[in-house]
């Protein structure tokens, strides 16, 4: 378990379910500059005035994540999105097609309200409108653009439920909002508009394939552990439990527990989809990990999981979490 800070920096971390009230609640929290939990449909986020240096700089200390790593900004619909960011046609036509919805754009920034801290710098945001409603409602609440990458430790697995980020953060932020599982279990697809091209720099919930079937979209050879991200999500360590993890394995060695995928690996512990689905081992990965990480497992080893549709995003995070650890 994380450790929970002590002293003056502690916060009492109040976890409050979704309700009007607790929107309402959690809204005040970050206009004031507070840090905020919250579900989407991907994995739950941790939100800060994007608008505030000193609310982002607080959030990157929570999460104890690297400052030149940028966030995510959440806003409530494309019109906002717009006040925040410069969009092509390309870019339009990808946020008419998949927002509200898992899939973040990354854009020419426009004007200075995004803190240039949440942008690591750069010269570019990246955007998202949130395919759930609390997520959408809290952000109208705050009136403010919100950054918001995912509620857990820099690195470490992401939540996709409140009792998940409590473990992580509890008494490094102010308020968890208590709503469902995250539906998907699985972070947004990022895509940069660059020079009228559309480029995925992190796949996601959005399978590549349908991204392709409303714009061209390249991969590029290398996007693994760059120096300085583009876009978050893209450090070669991350996503990663305490236990090793051991990839395309088609058997258990002694003293390793399985993770299978559609009923190949003999004597699993887990198997994320029984039958072969995809989205339903996406729903799952997060928390599969996790629980297997808790049991006190030193290695797991995970059965192949097809490269196509969705098993291209599963296997993004597989690889990033078996990576060696950043020292």
């Amino acid at each position: 378990m994380p450790s929970t800070p002590q002293g003056p920096d502690a916060r009492a971390t109040m976890l409050v379910p979704v309700t009007s009230a607790g929107i309402g609640l959690a809204a005040a929290k970050l206009r004031a500059g507070g840090l905020v939990a919250f579900p989407t449909e991907t994995v739950y986020g941790l939100g800060a005035d994007a608008t505030s240096e000193a609310a982002v700089a607080s959030l990157y200390a929570a999460k104890g994540r690297p400052r030149f790593n940028p966030l995510i900004i959440h806003v409530e619909n494309l019109q906002a999105a717009l006040q925040y960011g410069v969009f092509d046609a390309t870019a339009l036509k990808l946020a008419h097609a998949f927002w509200p919805g898992p899939l973040t754009l990354v854009v020419p920034v426009r004007g200075n309200r995004i803190s240039l801290l949440a942008r690591a710098g750069l010269d570019t945001v990246a955007l998202r409108v949130p395919g759930v409603d609390v997520a959408r409602a809290l952000i109208a609440g705050a009136g403010v653009p919100v950054a918001a990458p995912s509620a857990n430790r820099s690195g470490a697995l992401s939540p996709t439920s409140a009792r998940d980020v409590m473990a992580e953060l509890e008494g490094r932020i102010d308020m968890v909002l208590d709503g469902q599982p995250s539906a998907i279990g699985l972070e947004s697809s990022i895509v940069a508009l660059r020079g009228g091209g559309a480029e995925l720099l992190r796949p996601g919930a959005v399978a590549l394939e349908k991204l392709r079937m409303v714009v061209p979209v390249s991969v590029p050879a290398a996007q693994v552990g760059e120096v300085r991200p583009s876009a978050p999500g893209q450090l070669k360590s991350h996503y990663a439990p305490r236990a090793g993890l051991r990839l395309h394995a088609t058997s258990l060695r002694p003293g390793e527990v399985g993770l299978d995928f559609g009923g190949v690996l003999s004597g699993a512990s887990r198997d994320l989809s029984p039958s072969g689905d995809l989205a339903e081992a996406a729903a799952q990965l997060f928390r599969a990990l996790r629980d297997l990480d808790a049991s006190g497992a030193q290695v797991i080893a995970m059965a192949p999981v097809p490269q196509h549709g969705l098993g291209f995003a599963i296997n993004d995070r597989l690889a990033r979490a078996a990576a060696p650890r950043d020292t």
